[in-house]
């Protein structure tokens, strides 16, 4: 069987939500429970394992069983991955703006 790799909207739009990106930066710390993210949010137990889901599937966390609970974890790789792709971009950005700045300060000595 193949994993698919989510698109990097998927993982966008996974981080866009304030509780997921509550979610997410809680289990990066330290694995938890829906239980005990329930316990310590102010979001029903449902409501967790719906979050948890969505970063799962957007590839920014992963679980494992132990006995009957399902601890999750953030996944450092693909956050990493996140990162150089943000960092990527504002480079890109200050080189746009950088040449902008350039061709102002041209026009306006002319």
């Amino acid at each position: 069987m193949t994993t698919r790799m989510p698109s990097d909207v998927e993982v966008f739009a996974a981080l866009a939500d304030d509780t997921r990106w509550t979610i997410l930066q809680r289990i990066g710390r330290e694995g938890a429970s829906a239980s005990t993210l329930a316990s310590e949010l102010p979001v029903t137990r449902q409501a967790i394992v719906r979050h948890l889901s969505v970063l799962e599937n957007a590839g920014l966390a992963e679980s494992e069983r132990f006995g009957r609970e399902r601890r999750y974890t953030a996944l450092g790789v693909r956050l990493s991955e996140v990162g150089r792709l943000l960092e990527s971009v504002g480079k890109g950005w200050e080189a746009r703006m950088s040449t902008i700045k350039a061709a102002a300060e041209r026009d306006a000595s002319h």
